[in-house]
């Protein structure tokens, strides 16, 4: 799987498994009440377009925070896990994680690089860049959805297992848990996790990152109903539909969905399905949880790992985390 030629990519998860999935999220999540639809449907070719606006708009400060650390710290996440290989889940274009393989390619450890996404054809072409830039190390990819197909890890030597851009936020508390529990599953001792949080702070600069003046976040969010729309013979009319955005101080976390504008009734031709939505009822898109340090320390050992290191970026906004597999 693993080469210094072409990369080879092993798919778990193909074009039909995906249409079948959504189409089974649809079914549960608006066939009830609450509605709600996954936060992975956001991310078709227009929607991953729209989430990198995101990144560089001024209110949404957690990529910017966590790339200042990465660029801060790099070197010293290399020196402390001594890691040959690098495995990012959910790597998309794999660009913070340069900084990784820069740090670990100067330490002299670096071997092999395996990422990990659903979207097979951008997982081929950030491998073939990288093919250019790290010629002497060994590449590998791995199409899947990371709360299924974890199993598919690839045992390699001194695994340094990357989870950035507070992605685990999306994670509602038991998932997260599962999440990390089968995660350690997978790992050896010796093996690290690099993980992202966002970190809980003054409500108006949370929701603001993701509600922003432009309109931006809500035109992504809305994209989503797009999705559906387009693979599943539906009529949402998108513009029916307003974004909220609102912190949620029990649950911290900030809470999106899209409120209907007038009672409305939307057919969904290939389940067949029809929603009656009423006046100013919601359909959940996403959750972005938001933590403590030491809240991250506790679900971390609970999970079977230990803490080792945590850096924050200057404005305290964002941390990373880079904790050891435990021997159980």
């Amino acid at each position: 799987m693993i080469s210094t030629s072409t990369p080879a990519v092993e798919v778990h998860l193909t074009a039909a498994e995906l249409d079948a999935s959504l189409a089974r999220d649809v079914a549960e999540g608006l066939g009830r009440r609450p509605r709600q639809l996954p936060p992975k449907w956001l991310y078709d070719e227009v929607g991953s377009r729209l989430f990198d606006d995101i990144t560089r708009l001024p209110e949404y400060y957690p990529t910017r925070a966590e790339r200042a650390i990465l660029a801060a710290h790099s070197g010293e996440i290399a020196e402390v896990s001594g890691a040959a290989t690098l495995v990012e889940l959910g790597s998309g274009t794999s660009e913070k994680t340069r900084l990784l393989l820069d740090a670990l390619d100067r330490a002299g450890t670096l071997e092999c690089f395996v990422g990990f996404d659903v979207a097979e054809a951008t997982l081929r072409d950030a491998l073939a860049e990288l093919r250019e830039r790290y010629p002497r190390v060994r590449l590998g990819g791995v199409v899947g959805d990371f709360e299924r197909h974890l199993e598919h890890l690839p045992r390699l030597p001194r695994r340094m297992v990357a989870f950035l851009g507070g992605t685990i936020g999306n994670l509602e508390r038991a998932p997260r848990r599962n999440f990390l529990e089968t995660l350690a599953a997978q790992l050896e001792v010796g093996d690290w996790l690099l993980l992202g949080t966002d970190l809980v702070k003054d409500v108006d600069r949370l929701v603001a990152a993701y509600d922003d003046a432009a309109g931006v976040t809500a035109a992504f969010e809305r994209n989503v109903l797009a999705v559906v729309n387009r693979n599943l013979e539906a009529d949402f009319d998108l513009s029916c539909f307003e974004y909220v955005a609102r912190w949620d101080e029990v649950q911290r976390h900030v809470a999106m969905g899209l409120r209907s504008r007038g009672a409305q009734r939307v057919r969904i031709g290939r389940l067949g399905l029809t929603l009656d939505l009423d006046d100013g009822e919601e359909i959940a898109t996403e959750t972005s949880a938001k933590f403590t340090t030491e809240q991250v320390a506790a679900e971390l050992t609970e999970a079977g790992f230990a803490l080792v290191r945590t850096w924050l970026d200057p404005a305290g906004d964002f941390a990373v985390h880079l904790a050891a597999r435990l021997e159980l």
